[in-house]
């Protein structure tokens, strides 16, 4: 397999910018479903937390969003790309999925206007977004699907963090035994195509669906 490593070191700095926490999209007020995990007991460690995040990545809701990325930052005619808008919006499978990826996606395109050449429309899934500008400012898709996954586990364990007694140290260990899932995964998405759609997390997909009946909410999924 070919691995495309990019040796711009301001690449490096824009992705490092624009999935930095600090950048203005407001993930920090989404949890994906972890929230409504937490409260019902599926996630209750830091092993677990590993596992909720890992399956995501995997096999899950944000396997779909590499895929997304990807054909997104290969697609260069008009209608290749509202092919990833449509395909981005119909698999989210929830209304609160549907607005965290939406929302996330308009901001993250309206807060990058700067970095970009050329008009992209003002709303796009998150990840079909970050693939358009990843794509407009030459920059390596490899090294984009490793920082958006990295910038995925990184807003979980923040999350978490204000949802379970974690604590950093165990944080940091969650962090630190995802690095070879997040490289896998990366790496797979690298050559993947729409036909790779597909997971198979029917309990977070569940936990998704069920978050916005909890009795009390810090997050917006």
């Amino acid at each position: 397999m070919t691995i495309d490593h990019s040796q711009n070191p301001q690449a490096l700095l824009r992705l490092m910018t624009w999935l930095s926490p600090a950048f203005p999209i407001g993930g920090f007020s989404y949890s994906h479903g972890l929230e409504a995990a937490i409260a019902n007991g599926t996630v209750i460690n830091r092993v677990g937390l590993h596992d909720w995040i890992k399956t995501l990545i995997s096999v899950g809701s944000v396997w779909n969003d590499c895929v997304l990325l990807g054909q997104a930052h290969s697609a260069i005619m008009p209608e290749n790309r509202a092919y990833c808008l449509a395909m981005a919006e119909a698999l989210a499978g929830s209304k609160e999925r549907h607005l965290e990826t939406m929302k996330q996606g308009a901001a993250f395109l309206s807060a990058a206007r700067e970095w970009l050449s050329e008009d992209l429309p003002q709303v796009a899934a998150l990840p079909v977004a970050v693939g358009f500008a990843a794509q407009l400012n030459g920059i390596s898709k490899h090294e984009t699907l490793v920082a958006y996954l990295q910038a995925f586990a990184t807003n979980q364990l923040q999350a978490a963090l204000r949802l379970m007694p974690l604590g950093q140290t165990n944080s940091l260990w969650v962090q630190k035994t995802l690095e070879e899932a997040i490289l896998n995964v990366a790496a797979k998405a690298l050559n993947s195509s729409f036909d790779d759609f597909g997971s198979s997390t029917v309990f977070a997909e569940i936990a998704a669906m069920q978050h916005e009946t909890l009795r009390s909410r810090i997050f917006r999924s």
